[in-house]
């Protein structure tokens, strides 16, 4: 059984020889782990998004059965370097280069109060020269024996406080500030033509996303979700099936998220990624008994104690749990609840992968 053929049954709740397997990396863990293997370090992709569908060798290597694509930045657009230093993209989002992530140094649309704010503001165009060169090379390359992810993360919510800072937007949301809704549909309309793009390439699954949830429950109320988000993304996976019927449609949502997850599933939702396991009520047991005849569950092993801080015996068993709890008839594919970090040994992370790899 190949890696697609794996992913497709696991995808349909059938029992594959074991469930796939989608790592992502942060570039120091990549790094580590190419030297190790003695295997050529790749560099990021230019991508918003390039933790996701970065380091494509190294992790087929490993055993990854999923390869992601995503738009990168285009030719016209790269990410700039300014004279003090500052990265500024083609959002004209600028950060701070602090190692393993960037961090916000300014954001374009902090002043944001009305709608002809928005409307003068220089958004990316989706089909911009070269924005997709990269994601057509590796779907040509991949596409008889791996599943290709379309990485379409910060769909709409965070890309939006990207551009205006997390606080303002949080505020404007509850006050009803005039900007909010035309930023959103911007915003949407800009992933939703690149999604399409990606789908058309050929896609098997769009993992689209924002964070709705902390540790302890959601960032915003589910009525604020309902208003803002829950019509735009029923009209985007709508959207996506109108371009191929039979997309899977993911959707990453770090934290604790309960009280929405009926509602995902009312609008087209397929596959829920994290599956944070520390974050309040996120149980991979529940989710499964729960909604496992619904969703697939991707994700849900540790990264914020078990994976940096756990022997690689106890990485071993946390896999053969996953695997027989939540891996039971399907429905699931292993990962980590996110990129791995820097902080994980190299020996923590081929455990994983030995493991992971080992037939139900």
């Amino acid at each position: 059984m190949n890696s697609r053929d794996r992913f497709f049954k696991a995808i349909h709740h059938e029992n594959p020889d074991r469930p796939p397997i989608f790592v992502t990396l942060t570039p120091q863990a990549a790094k580590k782990l190419s030297d190790h293997l003695n295997l050529p370090y790749e560099k990021p992709y230019d991508s918003l998004l390039a933790s996701r569908i970065s380091h494509v060798n190294l992790l087929t290597t490993l055993g990854n059965d999923c390869v992601g694509i995503a738009a990168c930045y285009p030719d016209n657009y790269p990410t700039q370097t300014l004279d003090n230093g500052i990265l500024e993209n083609e959002w004209h989002m600028k950060f701070i280069d602090q190692g393993i992530y960037f961090e916000f140094y300014e954001y374009p649309l902090a002043h944001a109060v009305t709608k002809a704010d928005i409307e003068k503001f220089d958004f990316p165009d989706p089909y911009a020269r070269g924005r997709f060169d990269i994601a057509r090379k590796n779907f040509e390359k991949y596409k008889n024996d791996y599943a290709i992810v379309a990485e379409l993360e910060t769909t709409i919510f965070e890309t939006s406080w990207y551009l205006v800072g997390l606080e303002k937007l949080l505020t404007d949301m509850m006050t009803g500030a005039e900007y909010v809704e035309p930023l959103l549909d911007r915003i949407m309309e800009v992933n939703l033509a690149i999604g399409k793009e990606l789908i058309s390439i050929g896609a098997d699954m769009v993992w689209a996303g924002d964070d709705f949830g902390s540790q302890n429950g959601m960032l915003i109320s589910p009525d604020l979700w309902r208003q803002y988000f829950k019509p735009r993304m029923k009209y985007m996976f709508d959207e996506f099936r109108k371009a191929n019927p039979d997309i899977i449609i993911a959707w990453h949502t770090c934290g604790s998220v309960l009280p929405i997850i009926p509602e995902l599933i009312e609008i087209g939702l397929d596959v829920l990624n994290p599956i944070q396991p520390l974050a309040y009520g996120m149980n991979g047991e529940y989710l499964k008994k729960t909604y496992g005849d619904k969703l697939v569950l991707f994700g849900g092993f540790d990264i914020q104690h078990l994976m940096p801080a756990g022997s690689p015996e106890e990485i071993r068993a946390e896999v053969r749990r996953l695997k027989s709890v939540l891996g039971k008839d399907g429905g699931y594919i292993i990962a980590p609840a996110h990129n791995i970090q820097d902080d994980t040994s190299v020996e923590n992370i081929l455990a994983f992968f030995d493991e992971a790899k080992k037939p139900v």
